[in-house]
């Protein structure tokens, strides 16, 4: 016996539509009995996940500084994954960005000018351009599978901020402490409303790109060409479609904005380049991307349920003592309720028997 899928003939709309939906509450009921079995109570955990982080104001700026990466990077990867180039690396992306970024106040530490943040913001998405711009390169002239090499660069991004940090770049007024120098006021993202909290204008760049991707997508002659290049690689050579320029245009435009989330994360809320960066923002990001359907602005609200599942995990591990990795696997759940209700939507499965014959065996 094997299992197959089996396309159908016409996917239901209306569950086209509730799928999302559908998933987070799938998503929840396996988080209740995960906590369950953990010996916590569920609906404390929950509490904590999802209703503890929106009951005061200070909360809510982190659950924006929190959500600003996510979306940008998402939106990023909506218009890429559309155009059916499957872009595994932007985490790697985000902290080539951060680093481009960090460049300028580090290195260049008796400038100080009003020019200083927005080249600061110009290198970080140049710099995830560019970190992107290898998987393309690969794909688009050697037929490389662009999941394995933009996976493998994260972990090269990686290794070369911690060796940054550790080694060229550290403080050497910093007490031996493995991180750069503080960014001076002019090179730091200043807050949206400095009196009630920290949130900074990463999430004003979020949402505004949400938006323009958004309006790319459905009004211009490139968002047509992305649509079709994605739907049918053949149509589109029919249409006079570059899909090796468009392996280009995906991976470079997802990589500039996972570049642009690395350098506003570090100069609006860090304050300074250190080895750790980010809490796993480019891969949380393709959960957001899938649960907003590949929708640019679906994008936003989804970015902000991520975002709220990573503030409920750090209340959730004071409150019920819910370990961080409970609640990673609690986003994993999510993303594998989100990929399996789209599958079944559009397929359905088929057990096929076979017998083996004597002589066969």
């Amino acid at each position: 016996m094997r299992i197959e899928l089996e396309r159908r003939p016409q996917a239901s709309k209306l569950f086209g539509f509730l799928s999302p939906l559908l998933a987070l509450a799938l998503a929840l009921i396996a988080g209740t009995i995960m906590f369950a079995v953990l010996g916590k109570d569920p609906v404390e955990a929950l509490d904590a996940f999802f209703v503890e982080p929106l009951l005061e104001v200070w909360s809510l700026h982190e659950l924006a500084i929190k959500a600003g990466p996510l979306i940008l990077i998402a939106v990023g990867l909506c218009v890429c994954y559309r155009s059916n180039n499957w872009n595994i690396g932007a985490e790697g992306q985000f902290t080539i960005g951060a680093v481009a970024g960090s460049y300028i106040p580090i290195v260049f530490t008796d400038w100080h000018s009003p020019m200083v943040l927005p080249l600061m913001l110009i290198a970080g998405a140049v710099g995830g351009a560019l970190y992107a711009a290898i998987p393309a390169l690969l794909k688009a002239h050697f037929n490389t599978n662009e999941i394995l090499t933009s996976l493998m660069l994260v972990y090269i991004g990686q290794l070369y901020l911690d060796w940054l940090s550790r080694g060229p770049w550290r403080d050497p007024q910093g007490h031996n402490f493995p991180q750069s120098i503080d960014f001076p006021p002019e090179a730091v993202l200043p807050a949206i409303w400095a009196d009630s909290g920290r949130a900074h204008w990463g999430i004003i760049f979020a949402i505004v790109a949400a938006i323009l991707a958004w309006f790319m997508m459905k009004y211009t002659l490139k968002g047509f060409e992305i649509t079709v290049l994605g739907q049918s690689e053949r149509a589109g050579r029919f249409a006079g479609f570059s899909s090796r320029k468009m392996v280009w245009f995906g991976f470079l435009f997802s990589g500039a904005l996972a570049g642009l989330a690395g350098i506003s994360e570090v100069a609006g809320s860090i304050g300074h380049l250190q080895p750790a960066i980010s809490p796993g923002y480019g891969f949380t990001a393709i959960i957001v991307a899938f649960l907003a359907r590949l929708n640019p602005l679906g994008a936003i609200l989804s970015g902000f349920v991520l975002a709220l599942t990573y503030l409920g995990g750090e209340a959730a591990q004071l409150s019920p003592g819910i370990s961080a990795k409970a609640a990673s696997v609690f986003q994993g759940l999510l993303l594998f309720f989100v990929l399996s209700c789209d599958t079944l939507i559009n397929y359905k499965i088929r057990l096929v028997w076979s017998r083996v014959r004597g002589g066969a065996a």
